[in-house]
């Protein structure tokens, strides 16, 4: 029987085992739509923007281990999706993106709602498509789903003109793929493997520090086995936070220019880092130069391209992380390094935050904790509030963190909690934002109630955008410009207007049951907490400050 290019996609889906995709139709992907109104299996999830159903498909993708599908029409739907693609590439993430476009033989004309979607998302996807025949559409998307997932995951966009979509094809779907120089090194070097374990078993300081390669290796366990084994301290960077207990005895924290003193202190005074699956970017390294100087780096990664970017490597690994650990574990004698961990528990003190009136962002992650002890899933946006949940949550799962690392979106979270709750929908959600990120994609709340999904939001208010204002006070002098909102809505009231019940704190006393009530809801539930625009984090460590100085005034 004969198919259509629309029902053949819709096959396509089927066969991956795809079982919900965010979307939002429009003329372009009528045909899609419709073979998707005749589908029984594949669940469709209507977000209120394109930009919210990749976030979502991302927070999917992120809890599930599954790539994550959104759909959107041309034009306007499928640029609405870029913020999102490109969200899912600097994370690394794999969702598959479906856009629709003009009839093939009008592309180039202008034509309505006409977009190069495959040249503006060139430069932040694996790669994509433009399906000039209808036929192709089984290898396409068989392709797609491997290169989403393999590798380093990300993210990859098929486009499907209008008449594509019409056209009529015998349906096979292939069982294997076929791409020519695509071949991810999944094992790593005998040879470097071999150094490594040799580099560990020697190490006086070793510090063990966790990216989110980790995560989607899914590698936590050897993570821990090498940790235990070895006694070596374990920091994490942002994407790398739930790779490892939060509460373990090992555990140092989150690393990088909004991380733990103790923890960048570790890096700085190692004599071996052992970097698992992370870019060793400018929010980790500082922007310092002296980053690398004291430490030997074996540096272990299945993205040969992140190896040696941005700081000097001794021992590349090129391989799937949990495949390298395994073979490495082997090789791993066992130690006590109680020295080396006395002195890093030695800097560890009391975290204070500074100009709180009353309640402090400590206190609302504190109690939020004390009342789940870290068996939820939490996403978070972008700004203050995320940084705070970075570093005072104590995570016990893997994949229970979820937020925008290397993009930094704002308005990420809330569609991301959406999609992170049907992942895992025997899973408490709590989505942690502020008042600037919630303003971004608020019109999810509509999705939460037609869906029927329970999440939580805690709302940080400080009337402004916190960690902008903390910047200006480092670089600019305390020049605020365009940082406080002389307006905000009536966050309890907007909540009340979705059918979503919620709640205003504004007493440290009224906290531990403000947080109890809003767990103990059956449904959604957002929290609001009010905060004093001065509420910062200390310590803070300064991009393009040089280690040594910073560390000075803590050593």
């Amino acid at each position: 029987m004969r198919i259509t290019g629309a029902e053949a996609l819709v096959k396509c889906l089927e066969e991956e085992k795809v079982e919900v995709v965010f979307g939002y139709p429009g003329g372009a992907v009528l045909e899609v739509y419709d073979a998707l109104f005749y589908n029984k299996k594949i669940k469709h999830v209507l977000t209120r923007s394109e930009q919210a159903a990749a976030h979502a498909a991302s927070g999917y993708a992120r809890v599930s281990g599954k790539v994550g599908v959104c759909i959107a029409t041309s034009g306007p739907g499928a640029t609405n999706l870029v913020t999102g693609i490109a969200t899912a590439y600097m994370d690394s993430i794999p969702i598959v993106a479906i856009t629709g476009q003009v009839p093939l033989s009008q592309i180039g004309g202008d034509m309505f709602q006409e977009v190069d979607i495959t040249g503006a998302t060139a430069p932040f996807t694996k790669h994509n498509y433009l399906v000039k025949n209808a036929s192709d559409i089984p290898r396409i998307v068989k392709e797609a789903f491997h290169i989403a997932s393999t590798g380093r995951p990300g993210p990859v966009l098929i486009d499907l003109p209008k008449d594509v979509a019409r056209d009529k094809i015998d349906f096979v779907y292939p069982r294997e793929v076929f791409l020519k120089g695509y071949k991810p090194t999944l094992q790593g070097h005998p040879l470097q493997i071999i150094k490594a374990a040799e580099a560990i078993n020697n190490a006086k300081r070793p510090v063990i520090l966790a990216g989110g390669g980790v995560v989607s290796s899914g590698a936590y366990e050897e993570l821990k086995i090498l940790s235990e084994t070895a006694d070596i301290p374990v920091a994490v960077s942002l994407m790398g936070i739930s790779s490892f207990p939060g509460e373990h005895s090992l555990f140092l924290g989150m690393a990088g220019t909004h991380g733990m003193p103790w923890a960048n202190e570790a890096l700085k005074k190692a004599d071996l880092i052992v970097a698992l699956g992370c870019r060793f970017n400018d929010r980790l390294t500082g922007g310092a130069r002296g980053f690398d100087e004291n430490a030997k780096i074996i540096h272990i990664d299945v993205d040969p391209a992140e190896i040696g970017k941005n700081v000097k490597v001794d021992i590349p690994i090129v391989g799937d992380i949990k495949n390298v650990l395994c073979e490495l574990l082997k090789r791993i004698e066992k130690r006590s390094r109680k020295d080396w961990k006395e002195y890093l528990e030695g800097l560890k003190g009391k975290e204070l935050v500074e100009g709180c009136s009353d309640i402090s962002p400590l206190d609302i992650i504190g109690e939020l904790y004390e009342q789940t002890k870290g068996d939820l899933i939490i996403t978070t946006d972008v700004g203050a509030h995320q940084m705070w949940t970075a570093r005072y949550y104590k995570f016990k799962y893997p994949r229970s963190f979820i937020t925008s690392g290397g993009l930094g979106t704002m308005g990420y979270g809330l569609p991301a909690a959406i999609g992170a709750k049907i992942a895992n929908p025997k899973k408490q959600v709590i989505h942690i934002t502020g008042d600037g990120s919630f303003q971004m994609n608020f019109a999810e709340l509509a999705t939460l109630r037609e869906n029927d999904l329970s999440v939580k939001i805690i709302l940080f208010n400080n009337r402004g955008l916190g960690l902008v204002k903390e910047l200006q006070d480092i670089h600019c002098g305390g020049r605020y410009s365009q940082v406080h909102f002389g307006f905000l809505p009536d966050f309890v009231k907007l909540s009340e207007s979705y059918g979503i019940k919620a709640l205003k704190v504004e007493r440290k006393n009224a906290l531990k049951k403000a947080i109890s009530t809003m767990l103990q809801e059956e449904g959604s539930f957002l929290l609001e907490c009010i905060l004093t625009m001065e509420a910062r984090v200390k310590s803070m460590l300064r991009k393009e400050e040089a280690y040594e100085s910073y560390f000075g005034s803590i050593s």
